[in-house]
């Protein structure tokens, strides 16, 4: 019983976030125009031979599963704790003066470390996974920052582009995110949790192809291929 209810009141408290919430501040919209993938089934033109690497800045922040994001000792921001996740290492990304982190909730928000301000926070999730009540959201890839625009997915079924000076999404692609993900040049290369690799057109959400995968692993990328495990995929187009 004791359970259930706990259950109940994490999907009301998540659901309350829709709209506008006091504590996790910002207008909510849904971030699907549609529930469907669009292929494009198209080779992927102009390929770097490197990833890109998010320049190397000082860092000192870390989150609890409890949705607390911690500078050593000192508290910058409380979040809601929720009775399912995973169990990973989710560590936030430093760029410019803001932090950047994930949530158990399926959010990812904004923060000025020094004075606690919470710039936005967004949904990266589908609606509809708040309905079961049991439904796991966890952001578990770091996210990618990129100009004026942060690249993050999670397993509510989610890949997104955010503006990171607003906080207003791009695009999202119906892609659960279960492992970290890899941008090069305009494309995005994503293990879902359906065990594809997808490679994704950053300029919309569209997807260039697609190929199976043995495993569930992060994406390397080095010399115009992509790694996922011991699999070794042309990244132009996936074979």
């Amino acid at each position: 019983m004791k359970r259930t209810l706990l259950g109940i009141l994490s999907v009301l408290a998540l659901s309350a976030c829709d709209k506008h919430d006091p504590i996790l501040p910002g207008t909510r919209t849904a971030i699907f125009d549609t529930s469907s993938v669009t292929v494009l089934g198209t080779q992927i033109e102009n390929l770097p031979d490197v990833a890109y690497s998010m320049p190397a800045i000082d860092c000192p922040y870390t989150r609890d599963k409890s949705n607390t994001i911690w500078s050593n000792n000192r508290k910058i921001f409380s979040g809601f704790p929720t009775t399912n996740s995973v169990d990973a290492e989710i560590a936030p990304v430093c760029a410019g003066k803001y932090v950047y982190a994930g949530l158990t909730t399926g959010e990812l928000v904004k923060i000025e470390p020094k004075t606690r301000k919470i710039m936005w926070i967004a949904d990266i999730y589908r609606a509809s996974n708040l309905t079961g009540g049991a439904s796991v959201l966890d952001i578990v890839a770091m996210p990618i920052v990129r100009d004026n625009s942060v690249y993050v997915g999670g397993l509510g079924d989610a890949f997104c582009c955010v503006n990171a000076t607003s906080g207003v999404k791009k695009w999202c692609v119906n892609i659960s995110v279960a492992a970290p993900f890899t941008i090069v040049g305009d494309a995005a290369f994503v293990v879902g949790a359906d065990k594809n690799l997808y490679a994704v057109r950053l300029t919309d959400g569209a997807v260039y192809w697609t190929s199976p995968v043995k495993e569930i692993q992060k994406t390397t990328y080095a010399d115009q291929f992509v790694t996922v495990g011991k699999q070794k995929f042309n990244a132009k187009n996936g074979k």
